[in-house]
This record gives structure tokens, sequence and C-alpha cells, in this order.
């Protein structure tokens, strides 16, 4: 019998993956697998899950949030494992998964994850570190690392709303240089994302995004009077921001961010490396089961 290893993170969400347990070993083994599950838990490294990974694997189940699949996606590169990947969105934020179709609900995710064969998507990284949906710095790119897992647990999105209001008072210009084949920016800006994936916090914003193009999507919004803003953020609720004059948007594989200013990256909610800092796009760096 064929054997999948389901990492699963039971602080993830609402913890739901708790009550679905069964139903994803139940649905593997009614389609011929053998589950073997590992726990994430405090105090106990992540690569302790693919101490026993051999051939009789097909692919790794991963249960949690993107900055859960970041994780388990690092600690594979660390081990040189080239396993297929299958993720279940059971996170605060699944941008991800939600990105390349998969389910919400957990039973249908499990079938159409060993239904449909694995493809090859892009992954960033970050100096030494992967991610499989956004990098970001500048304002309030930090909100998810300040905000308590326990809040986000039991208010889940509100959390981050609320963590985003108390630093408003924050809100500044902050001088950044960009450097990469197809552009150059030495100017001022509020916030910068670097896609693979298409969204953030559930909001669409790399909207010409393509998980498989071999190339991030980069989203600068640079630093302009604050009653521009209103109209600006109207643009971006309709997806007309990325052609609006105070965006900076381009293509590339490989970027360079550098500033002095006292702001931190941001890898899927969880914090990133210091400046400065070069984005690469790995091509085909994982591949995933589940897309349709």
């Amino acid at each position: 019998m064929k054997k999948v290893k389901f990492i699963y993170n039971p602080y993830s969400g609402e913890n739901t993956i708790l009550n679905n347990l069964d139903n994803v070993i139940e649905i593997h083994q009614r389609n011929g697998y053998t589950v073997v599950p590992y726990r994430i838990s405090k105090g106990h490294s992540l690569e302790d899950a693919f101490y026993d990974i051999d051939e009789s694997y097909s692919y790794i189940l991963l249960a949690g949030g993107d900055g859960t699949v970041d994780s388990v996606v690092n600690a594979m590169k660390k081990k040189d494992i080239n396993l297929p990947i299958g993720i279940l969105p059971v996170g605060t934020a699944n941008d991800f998964a939600k990105f390349i179709g998969i389910p919400s609900d957990i039973s249908r995710a499990c079938e159409q994850i060993i239904k449909y064969e694995p493809k090859a998507v892009d992954i960033g990284k970050i100096n030494d570190k992967y991610f499989i949906n956004v990098a970001s710095t500048g304002l309030f790119t930090d909100i998810s690392q300040k905000t308590d897992d326990e809040l986000k647990n039991s208010i889940g999105k509100l959390a981050y709303y609320i963590k985003g209001i108390e630093q408003l008072p924050n809100f500044r210009r902050l001088k950044v240089k960009i450097s990469s084949k197809e552009v150059t920016y030495d100017g001022e800006m509020y916030l910068m994302l670097v896609f693979n994936g298409q969204t953030a916090g559930n909001m669409k914003l790399a909207t010409r995004a393509d998980v498989s193009d071999g190339k991030l999507d980069v989203i600068l919004f640079k630093a302009t009077a604050i009653h521009d803003l209103l109209p600006l953020f109207i643009k971006v609720l309709k997806g007309e921001h990325l052609d609006d004059s105070k965006v900076l948007y381009f293509k590339s594989d490989d970027i360079l961010i550098e500033t002095d200013e006292d702001i931190v990256t941001d890898i899927d909610g969880e914090r990133g490396p210091d400046f400065p800092v070069r984005i690469k796009c790995i091509e085909g760096g994982v591949h995933v089961r589940g897309i349709k």
C-alpha cells in the first residue's frame, strides 16, 4: 500500500483539522493509501517529520495555513526531499491554496488531491528562505507577526484588522531602492509585495500572477498624498490598481531590495530576513497535487 506523510498543525485557524483527522485517514485508506501522521508541536523540529521518508511515500499532505506550508517546504528543501505536496487549507489565511483551487472543505480537498496528479509550480526564495505565496515589506507588513495566536484563533481575520488600526499612528513614507533586470526604483513607498500567488489576507492584489511562469509579481505602492489613497484603495477593490501611476508593477525572477528604514520583511505572516534582501523565483520549485 502506498504511504502518505500527513503533517498537520493543530494550532492553525480554528483547530479545524482536529475535527477532521478521521475523514482524512478514511478517504486516503479508501483510495489505497496508508497515512503516517506527524503533529507539529512546539519544542520539536519539523525536520523530525521526515526521518522515515523513503521511496514508499507518494506525497506529503499538509494541513495548515500559508505559514505552515512555508515551514514544510523549507524543511523539505533543507533535507533535499522532492516529493509532491498536497495542501489542506485550515489556517487563518489560506491564500495560496485558494489561488490554486483547493476547496476549503477538508473531505473535498482530500478527494481532489488524490485525484489530480502533481503539477510543477514556482516558489519564491528570499535570501536563504523559501516562500509559497508572498513576501512583503513596508507599512503594516508585520501585523501577523504582532498578532497573538490565541486572538487569531478566537476571532480570525478580525484580529488582523484590529492590529492594523493600532498601527495607523506609524503611517509614514519609506525610502527604498529596488533593483532588477526589468526595473530600477529609488524613491519612497508605503508598501511592497512580491507575489508568487495572487492574494494577501484574502485581498486579490496580484491579479495577473501565474504560478508557473517563472516570474514573481512585484507590486509597490508609492508614497503619495493622503487624499490620493482612498481612490487608489477603490481601484484595488475593483482590481484596477496595477496600471495606476501611484503603483509600480512588474514581473521579475530576481529582485534586490535595499533600505535603511526600521522596517521588517514578512513571509506569509512570519518574520523574514533583514535587509538587504534578494528575492528570486525558483521555477517549478515544488510539485503540488490537487491542481485541476
